[in-house]
């Protein structure tokens, strides 16, 4: 049999499969594909078939015939508004939430940047140190503060009063309880460390000669701010705009613990509510929202890919002129103290202070029991579990299942992310690389919940594709992003000649890999194996579509409870998340030295 391939084109193989970057690069691309774009074509598939259930009743179409029956109803429904209540009300919802929630998250992060940066405020350090707190804890923290702090008898469901109303008699309205403005409120809170540390790194290293110049001209601080400062931070502006404006299209717990109550519906809520019942109308909100999300991403690597140059040709100014606030500058400081204990530890003492609490709105020491948390027999409270949480077998379960999770896919996603760090580095601008590259960031342009739909719609047609593993590999694809840019930037550091020596004295690559360049770059490569453990103890909104049962992850067991009103062990497992999130937290820093305010000051 004659062999296709010349003896110059087999020797060309050879040599292409010797290197370790190109294999890894060759295997990457392949997985990632099968991972990230082949689940993309099927969910776009999965909006026009016909699904099993009420599709095939309203269609009367064989289950996965084609039709175009979810796109009408999606689209152009007009009767009884079910297009209008189903998909463009809550699609102008969800801008409306994005937008105000970019403003605030802008305005008030890029305000105390600006105030640690570039003025002499007093408590520059534990301002800065905890502002960047509620960024590290669950989205939805500040969402079930919100509602424990605010509901009253008289909004929402009305079951119970919160702390507002029952210490100090004063019920807030519906408006500022439930709905548009809370949601917009504790996510804009929620981003707000996020424009912090763009823009606070941004100021804290530029150029500070223009604005010295400026100064020295006599021109008024606010002309300076407007016509230099401004202009100079524009990008990073533009930068968190978008990205806070993707996040905040995407969310779903918070719009799900502050919306639902008053039936304010956002496109991830809806999608929730449609997905068991009718399949291919979830899909094709999936797909909106992924759209969005590329859409906005692709402008904002755009911005940043060809924006102007503010920069100087001098060297960086190392005197900068600090603004004086004078009389300012200690009321400023307590107002900013009072918001970061109010944003940061206040909602953890009232977590703890709700799980003790036997009847809902009473706060005397008579009606307060470690029962929640250390109780037996609790079944005469017909909720929840009959032990408290710290002995309970199906939390303690749930608490094991998530930390097996969240390991798996950070050594899943910090192993992948090294192994594509080196080939992208040792092959960078080669066509393979750019390509390993982009698939290997694509799952961060994906809406969680929208990712989430994706998986559901590729596992119900593999075989096998459930419980831990598809949450496992799901998890592992959407964190990859974090870990292949950590390894790309940890071999960008290493000098060529440092492997090279290896390979001249006959060094296999695993051992090049174990012995010389992990343990240089230890740091950074284990940042990238921590931060996907980080992500995954406080993720909800992806796994949410997936888990067997809502027993199976603390985060899912959370909103079960919460759905069902049982509040006093909503809130002891709510703290128990926290105090494992920031604990992982504590360990990434004291592991890896990294923290997530430096560079900004303080």
């Amino acid at each position: 049999m004659l062999n296709p391939f010349s003896a110059k084109q087999r020797a060309r193989v050879r040599a292409f499969f010797g290197k370790p970057a190109n294999v890894i690069l060759v295997v990457f691309c392949a997985v990632l594909c099968v991972l990230t774009l082949y689940p993309l074509i099927l969910l776009f598939l999965e909006t026009i078939t016909v699904h099993a259930g009420k599709e095939v009743r309203a269609t009367k179409l064989a289950v996965d015939a084609f039709s175009t029956y979810s796109l009408q109803q999606i689209f152009a429904t007009s009767k009884y508004n079910y297009s209008q209540l189903t998909f463009y009300e809550p699609l102008l919802n969800t801008l409306a939430v994005a937008l105000t929630a970019s403003f605030i998250a802008i305005l008030f992060g890029g305000a105390v940047a600006w105030l640690i940066t570039r003025t002499n405020l007093k408590y520059k350090k534990f301002i800065s140190s905890v502002f960047v707190f509620p960024y590290m804890m669950p989205a939805w923290t500040l969402a079930t503060f919100w509602q424990t702090f605010f509901k009253n008898v008289n909004v929402g469901a009305g079951t119970s009063n919160g702390i507002m109303a029952s210490v100090f008699g004063v019920f807030m309205p519906e408006w500022f309880v439930y709905g548009y403005f809370p949601i917009s409120l504790v996510l804009g809170l929620h981003y707000a460390p996020f424009a912090y540390i763009l823009i606070g790194g941004i100021l804290r290293n530029m150029d500070a000669n223009l604005e010295e110049a400026a100064t020295i001209l006599k021109t008024p601080r606010w002309r300076t701010m407007l016509r230099i400062t401004l202009p100079i931070v524009k990008p990073a502006l533009l930068s968190t705009l978008l990205l806070v404006f993707a996040s905040s299209m995407s969310a779903y717990s918070v719009p799900v613990f502050l919306g639902s109550p008053v039936r304010y519906y956002v496109l991830s809520t809806k999608m929730m509510s449609l997905i068991n019942n009718y399949p291919g109308q979830g899909y094709i909100i999936a797909a909106v929202m992924i759209v969005f999300g590329v859409t906005i991403l692709a402008i904002n690597q755009k911005i940043t890919g060809s924006r102007k140059s503010y920069t100087t040709v001098t060297g960086k100014s190392s005197q900068i002129s600090l603004v004086n606030l004078r009389r300012f500058n200690r009321p400023i400081a307590i107002v900013l103290t009072i918001v970061m204990i109010m944003v940061a530890v206040v909602p953890l003492i009232t977590f703890a202070l709700e799980s003790v609490i036997i009847k809902a709105g009473d706060y005397s020491l008579s009606n307060m029991t470690l029962d929640f948390w250390i109780g037996t027999n609790l079944n005469y409270l017909d909720q929840g579990d009959s032990t408290g949480i710290l002995l309970s077998a199906k939390v303690m379960k749930a608490l094991g299942f998530s930390l097996l999770l969240a390991i798996t896919c950070s050594v899943v996603a910090g192993t992948s992310g090294v192994l594509v760090g080196y080939g992208i580095v040792k092959r960078r601008n080669s066509k393979l690389a750019t390509i390993v590259s982009n698939l290997s960031f694509f799952p961060y342009l994906m809406p969680s919940l929208a990712f989430g739909a994706i998986y559901l719609a590729m596992s119900t047609r593999i075989p096998g594709l459930q419980g831990f593993v598809v949450l496992a590999l799901i998890g592992s694809v959407k964190y990859l992003p974090f870990a292949s840019r950590s390894g790309v930037n940890a071999m960008l550091q290493l000098s060529g000649e440092i492997e090279e020596a290896a390979v001249i004295v006959g060094v296999p690559w695993y051992k090049r890999m174990l012995r010389i360049l992990f343990p240089i770059q230890k740091s950074s490569f284990l940042s990238g194996y921590l931060l996907p453990m980080v992500s995954c103890m406080r993720e909800l909104s992806l796994f949410v579509l997936l888990v067997p049962t809502s027993n199976t992850l603390l985060t899912t067991m959370l909103m079960q409870y919460s759905e069902k009103g049982w509040a006093q062990f909503g809130n002891a497992i709510n703290l128990m998340i926290i105090i494992v999130v920031l604990l992982v937290n504590f360990a990434v820093n004291k592991l890896t030295g990294a923290s997530i305010d430096k560079g900004v000051g303080g």
